[in-house]
């Protein structure tokens, strides 16, 4: 592993989740990029298993750059559906849809679904590459439920229909708390000793 000047790129495209991933490090003395900072860069296309497509992204990406690259792959497994959408959670319901759609589909598939079915959880892998070839990796889960309709403003993507064992949707939640209990915070708080030695 190697020191970069506090430098790490976020490698994703979305705006919301390389802001969560920013507020999530806040504490670490590291200078956060995004990919808007560099030239396009050209991704793999993703599979069906988080780990390779979390480690894809982050290998690109510090190749590209030349810096340490963070990546993650998340998605939504829920139990009525047998663990789907899992993995394919960005493209659920087909391509085009908004946030919006794609968890109004989710409600739509589990309409007639209750109780156990009900069940989920956030599952979340991150990957940090760097230049040299090394990776680090871990796993971050939320355990939780689907709700019958939306609730909440915050967050993105399926967090106004996941409801948090708090018993509030994850959407509810104020930032610092999600920060606290998401997978995504999971994951990479399994990162913390690697992102460390980038500073030093």
């Amino acid at each position: 592993m190697s020191r970069s000047d506090g430098e790490v790129v976020v490698a994703t495209s979305n705006a919301g989740k390389l802001q969560e991933i920013r507020e999530i490090l806040a504490d670490l003395p590291l200078r956060i990029r995004g990919l808007d900072e560099f030239a396009a860069i050209d991704f793999p296309e993703e599979g069906a298993e988080y780990e390779p497509n979390a480690v894809a992204k982050a290998v690109t990406a510090a190749r590209s750059t030349g810096r340490p690259a963070l990546a993650d792959d998340s998605g939504l497994e829920v139990d009525g559906l047998g663990g789907a959408p899992g993995p394919l959670s960005a493209r659920y319901g087909g391509p085009g849809l908004s946030d919006r759609e794609r968890a109004a589909y989710l409600l739509e598939r589990l309409a007639d679904c209750d109780g156990p079915g009900r069940g989920a959880r956030f599952v979340c892998v991150a990957a940090l590459a760097f230049p040299d070839g090394d990776v680090v990796t871990a796993r971050g889960e939320c355990p939780g439920r689907i709700l019958r309709a939306p609730r909440g403003a915050g967050g993105f993507g399926y967090d106004p229909v996941f409801e948090v064992s708090e018993g509030v949707a994850m959407a509810e939640l104020a930032t610092a708390r999600k920060n606290e209990i998401s997978h995504r915070a999971r994951a990479l708080a399994g990162l913390r000793a690697a992102l460390t030695k980038i500073v030093g």
